[in-house]
């Protein structure tokens, strides 16, 4: 990464674009998951090739399980018909060693499956993995039969000690911090000898889109999934033991990777279409077209994708940001250019992501002369005049994306380690100023 300073385009008349964003970073994921755990070969079709995806890749090659990345024709589609081959390891291996980065997927992903590892894998990462709370996959992995040796951190670094197999079975988890402590172990359940029972027993699961993505997914790879919104048990979810299925998985663009683009629509008063926009989806982004519409465009599908219209005004929005909060950060830089205040609420949990989310974005708005307050569950923005200046992201690719918008309508945002995007949006400034015609 670098600290060098990438100066944010101005809008110098409204946008006109069609995007094609790449393939879902949490659907990515998964699939990988899931193919690795399958009793035969896999394809990944269309994935996101970005640091978190890459990351998660090389963790399951660490674990013996061979991921080919290939050009093949059949994938077609956007993204060059790449796609990926995962052969599952006939037993997966330790000892290992497994960076997690600050990828919240690989770390909470990973763990559950290397307790089916023949041996010791250790987990290490950048050091704000080291401040993410993990203690929902530990403690549940401890309660289920694992040997996990964090020195009392209840975090990384830290070390599975595989044993082959994992009785599994009931495990009561506290997931009001991150609804990635339950999937983590529903893509692994159906390989413990008992499979799994999951119980919330904490305060409302954020983020639940991703836990149904999750649901879906097993599903489809072949796992038997009850589920609280399928007329089960409330806060309960249960998989049952069994062999997961090879198969082929087309992944979706990242929706919630539109959200800068048609903010640049909303903010310059023009369209943007992102191409392949599905009309059914578990992602969060699809919830930008009721969000954004409610600030002031408007949006229809088309034969190219979704097309998302602004009006050049922008509304200030009161918005229950819980289950999406990933979106935060973007919706707050709008919000900052709008013509009336915004509160945005129910995520707290933004405080335990790459970066103290609420705080940061307090503390950059601000700085550019904005008047964004923290409250107890998230944020109050009152629109200010803006003026130029640094835009810190602490190395937080929703951050960047943010500043990236801000600097559509303010002069001089300078924009710190814009290379930060690669997380999820590889090629994030070239996107950006083919948006605005200047590629």
């Amino acid at each position: 990464m670098t600290d060098s300073l990438w100066p944010a385009p101005v809008a110098t008349a409204a946008v006109d674009a069609t995007v094609t964003i790449p393939g879902s970073k949490s659907a990515t994921n998964r699939a990988l998951v899931l193919a690795a755990l399958a009793d035969g070969p896999g394809w990944v079709r269309r994935p996101l090739r970005s640091r978190d995806s890459q990351l998660m890749a090389d963790g399951l090659r660490a674990l013996g399980v061979t991921v080919e990345e290939t050009v093949n024709a059949a994938s077609g589609g956007t993204g060059g018909g790449e796609a990926w081959r995962v052969i599952p390891a006939e037993r997966l291996r330790g000892p290992a060693q497994v960076d997690v980065g600050n990828a919240g997927t690989v770390m909470r992903f990973l763990p559950p499956l290397a307790t089916l590892a023949d041996g010791p894998v250790h987990f290490d990462g950048d050091p704000r993995s080291h401040e993410r709370p993990q203690h929902g996959v530990i403690d549940a992995l401890r309660a289920l039969g694992a040997r996990i040796e964090d020195g009392g951190r209840g975090g990384f670094p830290l070390t599975v000690h595989g044993a082959g197999a994992l009785d599994g079975g009931a495990v009561e988890v506290d997931a009001s911090s991150s609804s990635q402590f339950i999937s983590a172990l529903l893509l692994s359940g159906a390989r413990f000898n008992h499979g799994v029972e999951i119980r919330n027993t904490g305060g409302p699961v954020p983020s639940l889109p991703h836990i149904r993505m999750t649901v879906d997914m097993v599903r489809k790879a072949g796992g038997q999934v009850d589920a609280p919104e399928d007329g089960g048990e409330k806060d309960v979810w249960r998989v049952t033991p069994g062999a997961l299925i090879g198969r082929d998985l087309v992944v979706e663009p990242d929706l919630s990777n539109a959200a800068p683009f048609f903010a640049a629509a909303l903010v310059t008063g023009g369209r943007v279409t992102v191409r392949d926009w599905p009309k059914h989806t578990y992602q969060p982004g699809d919830q930008l077209r009721e969000i954004y519409t409610a600030m002031g465009g408007s949006c229809e599908f088309t034969d190219d994708g979704l097309r998302f219209t602004g009006t050049g005004k922008v509304h200030g929005i009161e918005a229950d940001l819980h289950d999406v909060g990933e979106l935060t950060p973007v919706i707050a830089a709008v919000a900052a250019l709008a013509d009336s205040e915004s509160h945005l609420y129910g995520i707290a949990h933004l405080r335990l992501h790459e970066t103290d989310r609420l705080a940061a974005l307090a503390r950059e708005v601000n700085a550019l002369g904005g008047d964004v307050s923290e409250t107890e569950d998230g944020l109050r923005i009152r629109p200010r005049p803006l003026h130029g200046g640094v835009f810190r992201t602490y190395e937080d690719h929703r951050l960047a994306t943010a500043a990236a918008v801000l600097g559509l309508a303010v002069d001089g945002v300078l924009v710190e380690n814009v290379a930060t995007t690669a997380k999820t949006l590889p090629d994030f400034p070239q996107m950006w100023a083919d948006l605005l015609g200047r590629g």
